[in-house]
């Protein structure tokens, strides 16, 4: 029976990668997406569901409809969130509030009543995280201060659901990378040596192995920094 994979921000350039890669490795995904997000062909062991991830209870209804479709949920891979830069000149509280509700709140949102579920599963389950470099070091953090303070909290609510999971096969962990090499970024920093930044497909390489139940893994924090 294949396993189900649910993967938030499915429609991004990361997401479109890590939902080729477990497609591929015969996974069914459920690719969550913004309202408006979702293809008009879709194709086959890939389901679209369009959920507002800042609104919890839309976030619960949506989920627990999931588990009542699927019964288990295997793994979640939690990629939505948002970038904002600038120091403390810039960082006041409607910055720091944004940056929360996007990094923080919209994987926590998904990760809990997930996290609630695995535990009953026999089979456990895996949840992954996307952190950033800037949340775990501290000279390139202080000029993305909203950014990497919102990050930093994935962090803490990883070794949080793995202290409540001791016991069973549900774990979490935190995939950091440095650089992505897409698009934007190369319009952004054109001047930037594109070579020492990760690909989107080597980021979802490490996820899909992080994702897997058999894997060994606890309490893990893996850094795809690439040559960077």
């Amino acid at each position: 029976m294949k396993k189900n994979i649910l993967i938030t921000g499915a429609a991004g350039n990361l997401g479109t990668e890590v939902v080729k890669r477990f497609i591929n490795e015969g996974y069914h995904v459920i690719a969550m997406v913004s309202p408006g997000k979702s293809p008009k062909e879709v194709e086959h062991h890939l389901d679209f569901v369009e959920v507002d991830l800042t609104q919890e209870a839309e976030v619960n209804k949506v989920i627990s409809g999931l588990i009542s479709k699927y019964s288990v949920i295997d793994a979640a891979v939690l990629l939505v969130g948002g970038f904002e830069a600038g120091g403390f000149d810039v960082a006041d509280g409607a910055s720091i509030r944004r940056m929360y509700a996007l990094n923080f709140e919209t994987a926590y949102f998904v990760a809990r009543p997930i996290l609630l579920h695995m535990l009953t599963q026999s089979a456990g389950g895996r949840i992954i995280f996307v952190g950033s470099r800037p949340s775990l070091e501290s000279k390139a953090g202080k000029n993305l201060v909203s950014y990497a303070l919102s990050k930093s909290l994935l962090f803490t609510l990883s070794d949080f659901i793995n202290a409540s999971a001791v016991g069973s096969n549900v774990a979490s962990a935190v995939v950091v990378p440095a650089t992505i090499d897409t698009p934007a970024n190369r319009k952004a920093m054109p001047q930037a040596d594109f070579t020492t930044w990760v690909t989107p497909d080597a980021i979802a390489e490490v996820i899909l192995f992080a994702s897997s139940t058999s894997s060994p893994l606890r309490e893990s924090v893996l850094k795809v920094y690439g040559r960077g």
